[in-house]
């Protein structure tokens, strides 16, 4: 299992924190350092059955500097997912993938329906 974070993040930790208590074992993976690539992002959007609106950081400062709530809605898939592999800030985080399951952001009770 993959686990895709920033670690000064603090939804981040409370999901480590919480795959730690659960004892599920997984890879980190900083969202930074190794940004996701656009064929990943690609076979993560389709696994997710999630929105491509879901996998972006809306409330950071880059989502925000860049204007994207107003230009993400003129955007195709394709140049939403090659503008998400650029920088790993606009990616929503914490990312899990586990075979064919992508859960995207920390919601407890997901994870654990998902996860255990």
């Amino acid at each position: 299992m993959l686990f895709i974070c920033y670690p000064k993040c603090s939804t981040c930790q409370k999901a480590k924190k919480w795959l730690d208590e659960h004892n599920i074992k997984y890879t980190e993976r900083h969202i930074v350092e190794v940004n996701p690539t656009y064929d990943e992002l690609k076979e993560w959007y389709g696994k997710s059955g999630l929105t491509l609106k879901k996998f972006f950081n809306t409330s950071g400062l880059l989502y925000k500097e860049m204007q994207l709530k107003d230009k993400l809605p003129t955007m195709s898939e394709e140049e939403q997912i090659q503008l998400l592999a650029t920088n790993g800030m606009l990616v929503k985080r914490p990312l899990v993938v586990n075979g064919d399951t992508v859960l995207v952001g920390f919601k407890e009770a997901e994870w654990a329906e998902k996860l255990n």
